[in-house]
């Protein structure tokens, strides 16, 4: 039998989905690696948070490869490529609630044991505030 193609596109396009029904903001969470084309000035500790709203990008594409769009960061226009390995989460900024997944490190194809991921619908297990900074996230299996 063949490979099976992973669940996590399917995954994250149904909780963009989700989050957009509901009027909310789908916020896309990034590995920072060689493949990802992100602005590197919004990289905190290897990572990035997207707001992948329609109405914060344009022409945004979510295909089983990547993630594709164009973004205004500072007033300037920018393209956007996040490959599905370099993806880590997707979740709604009004509540916390999401999905996150294990990131591969080799830039591979997802095989099914690595498609495996995690779903909490609690916001609080999900993301912590530390210091009344910003958001921590952590996984929760």
């Amino acid at each position: 039998m063949s490979e099976l193609i992973s669940t996590k596109p399917y995954m994250l396009r149904a909780l963009h989905e989700w989050c957009v029904d509901n009027n909310l903001t789908p916020h896309l969470i990034v590995v920072v690696n060689g493949q990802t084309r992100v602005p590197m000035a919004y990289v905190k500790e290897g990572e990035v948070v997207l707001n992948i709203n329609y109405g914060a990008t344009k022409d945004l594409h979510i295909d089983n490869e990547s993630v594709v769009f164009s973004a205004r960061f500072g007033g300037v226009s920018q393209n956007i490529y996040v490959p599905m390995s370099a993806v880590k989460g997707i979740f709604a900024r009004e509540n916390g609630q999401g999905m996150f997944f294990e990131v591969e490190t080799d830039g591979g194809n997802v095989n099914a044991e690595k498609a495996q991921s995690n779903v909490k619908s609690e916001p609080e297990n999900v993301v912590k505030k530390v210091n009344n900074k910003k958001p921590v996230l952590t996984i929760v299996k």
